[in-house]
Formats: structure tokens, sequence, C-alpha cells
């Protein structure tokens, strides 16, 4: 049924001569003011009759001229007319700026029976410009897939902005999609962009379903309208081995430190273990020691320092021929699942259903647990030490700190049983205790 939702888009007067539009919160997190940031265009791209303009960049835009105006932005999918109004002249903006089949009308006031513009969008051949965050490793490896599902859906000329790093990491894969290290983009005028990212404080504005419920990866899935399934991105393939024995990567660093393993034992009895199979365990970190005022952390004590600035490329190397990865909610756990690197993956403060699926996930259900993904918990990432429930307490980072060497060293064992890993030195056979 038809209705109109005043709350769904805004009107708003004409910009004046040379002023920029004013961008919503970050994706990141990171003020409006991040100079990666890739506002829309000034106007919009698409020259209507009568001088009107449109697009859909971040939402659909109408820019009308001086005149007596009937303007609709609806939802094709569903019929429903998402906003109306009378207009003089200047904005109408959808709230909206995830993918919506949107579909702009515009009257004259003077003959509301034909309108003088009726586009419904259509990004078949269109220059699109997909904006991922820069700043980031693991979400990106997690979102840019859904951008190559989104061009095969639509046929559009897609464009993705991102780091640097990430563009050389897979430009070579991808060469049906034009990649550039934001903010600068090839896309002048581009018919339509999405912003990708985390939104935070209940925003259903960009993103049609709040990440904390959905997962990490499959949200832009859903801001982009394709199958949410996650798909490991692709990466170069056949990577030479540069390291002759057998060996397992480990990662124990993290951006806050609620992400890393807080009991004081664990990562030291699984390097023990690890060794005591007959593995190199190399620490791929990219810093070696990292923490913030009383709290430090480096390499657990028998781990090889692989640590350092690295091309991506290199560690995705290093992980493919890995037997295993185990490590932590972060970017090089993204790392290891894109490269087929079977991933034991210790978090607390995040669900299971967060990251991608791994059968040798450690989580504790005991103590409190998966504050990231809890709606009442709001993420501050400038603390450090953000703790929303127990910080300044004795309980504070009991996720990880009750997650034992036991349990992730038994995730390990099943890994090596389920995938008849023997021992490379012959102790334990194939997924047993070493003793």
């Amino acid at each position: 049924m038809d209705h109109e939702i005043s709350t769904a888009a805004e009107a708003a007067p004409r910009a004046p001569e040379g002023a920029h539009a004013t961008p919503a919160a970050s994706a990141s997190g990171s003020a409006p003011a991040d100079p990666f940031y890739i506002p829309p265009p000034e106007v919009p791209t698409q020259e209507g009759p009568r001088g009107i303009r449109y697009d859909f960049n971040d939402g659909a835009r109408v820019l009308l001229p001086p005149g007596a105006w009937h303007v609709q932005i609806e939802d094709d999918e569903s019929g429903n007319i998402l906003f109306a109004c009378d207009a003089e002249e200047g904005w109408v903006r959808s709230a909206k700026k995830y993918y919506v089949p949107f579909r702009i009308r515009v009257w004259d006031r003077a003959d509301l029976q034909t309108p003088v513009l009726d586009h419904l969008m259509d990004l078949r051949g269109k220059p699109v410009l997909v904006k991922f965050p820069v700043g980031t490793i693991g979400d990106i490896l997690g979102w840019f897939p859904y951008a190559e599902k989104f061009q095969r859906k639509h046929g559009c000329k897609l464009e993705c902005a991102m780091a640097k790093n990430l563009v050389e990491l897979f430009a070579p894969q991808y060469p049906e999609l034009a990649l550039s290290a934001a903010p600068d983009v090839r896309t002048a005028a581009p018919y339509a962009s999405y912003r990708i990212g985390l939104f935070f404080g209940g925003d259903q504005d960009h993103q049609p379903f709040d990440f904390r419920q959905v997962g990490l990866a499959r949200t832009a899935g859903y801001i982009l309208g394709v199958d949410p399934q996650e798909t490991p991105p692709r990466l170069p393939p056949d990577p030479p081995r540069a390291i002759a024995e057998p060996y397992v990567c480990i990662a124990v660093q993290s951006t806050n430190l609620a992400k890393t393993w807080r009991n004081g034992l664990g990562w030291e009895q699984v390097v023990d273990h690890l060794k005591g199979l007959g593995y190199r365990v190399l620490c791929i970190d990219r810093e070696r020691i990292t923490g913030h005022g009383w709290v430090w952390n480096g390499i657990p004590h028998g781990a090889e320092d692989f640590t350092g600035e690295r091309p991506l490329a290199e560690r995705a190397a290093m992980l493919r021929h890995a037997d295993f990865f185990v490590g932590l909610s972060s970017g090089l756990s993204w790392l290891a699942w894109a490269a087929g690197t079977p991933v034991v993956m210790i978090s607390g403060f995040t669900l299971p259903t967060c990251e991608f699926p791994t059968p040798y996930r450690v989580h504790n259900t005991h103590v409190c647990h998966g504050c990231w993904d809890a709606t009442d918990a709001a993420f501050d990432h400038h603390d450090y030490f953000w703790c929303p429930r127990h910080k300044g307490t004795e309980r504070q980072f009991e996720c990880t700190r009750a997650i034992t060497g036991r349990q992730a060293i038994r995730a390990i064992e099943r890994l090596r049983a389920d995938l008849g890993l023997a021992a490379p030195n012959g102790a334990g056979g194939k997924g047993e205790t070493a003793k």
C-alpha cells in the first residue's frame, strides 16, 4: 500500500554556490573531516527536463529550479511513496543512503496528471562509485566481494575507492572493476554512489539493518542490496613458498584491548604446544609491540618475529602456506580466511555471528561476552580500554581472560584431526594433544 512517510527524506534550500554537501557520520567512526572522505558531487550529475537535476549519490537527490513543483521519491520494489512534498526550488534528498530501487517523479503543480520527470533508477551501463573507509584491513576483506556481486547484478561501470595497499592486493584479481586509492577517484560524475561501513548509534539511514545484528561482513551485502552470504575475496594465486619447514602463523595484536586475548598464560601455552608438535610458530603482526598507557603487548615467548611493514600480498603468501592460523577478531584473521587458511579465532568481545564462519572459534559463554554485538553498548573507538559493562572492576575483559589455553589447544587439536594434519615431529599423531 502506498503511503507517505514524511520523515524518510529531507527538503533543503538550494546550496549556495561552491558549497559542499554535509556528510553524515563517518562509516569508520571518524569525523567527517577525514581526508579520505569522498563527498557526493555538489550538483546532481543527471540532467532532466526544465532544468531539474537528479542522481543517486548517497541516496536519491533532486535539485529543483524555481517553479511550483510536487516531488515524490518512491521505492519501486514495494511501490511505497517514501517522501512527497511541494517545493518552489531547492533540494529534495532521501534519508536512506543504502541501495533502494528509487523512482523519482516531479510534477508541475499546474498539471498533476503528467510528470515532468519520471525516472526509475537503472544502473546498467552507468558509472557507479562504491566508497570503502580507509584505515581498516579486515573489514574491507569481508566487504569488497559484495562490490563485485553488485557490479554483476546491475551491469554498471563500477569504481571502488579504498586504501592504496588494498588496491595493490585486489587490482590484478579484479580487472573488471576500477580500483582507486581514496580520496582520488576517476569517476567524476557518478550516476550513483554508496558508502560501505559500520554505522553506529542505531543508524538505519546508511544501513538497512544494524550491523551488530547481521554480522560485520554481511552488512555490506545488505547496504548494496545483494546476497549477504560471505564470499572470500580473490587473492594472488599460487604464491611461492618462502619457508620450507611446517609452520603456523599467529597474530596477537589489535587496535583495542578488548580484542586481544587477556589471559596472561594463553599465548605462551599455545606456542609451547605448537612447538612441542614440531611447528615453527611465526608471529606476523604488523607491530612487534603495541599498547597504550600502562598496558603493552609483545610477541609471545618462543614465537618467531615476522612482524614489520610488509606488503599484504607477502603476508597472504605466508598464510597460504601455513598449516593453519591462530588469531583474534582482527584483520589478519580475515586475511587468513581470504587466503584459504584454516583459522582458529580467539574472541570474547564479539559473537560468533560477527565474523566469517569457522568451526574453530574459541569463545567462553560462562562470563560476560559479546559486547561489540550488543545493541545497548556503544563502542568508543578512542578508548583503548573500552569495556562497556565492567571497566574499572575486577571483571574487566573477563570475556577473554576466561578463555583458557586449554580451550585454544583443544580447538587446534580438533582442526588437526579434521584436516588429518600430522605433527611435524611425529608427536601426538593426528589431532592428539602432545604429551
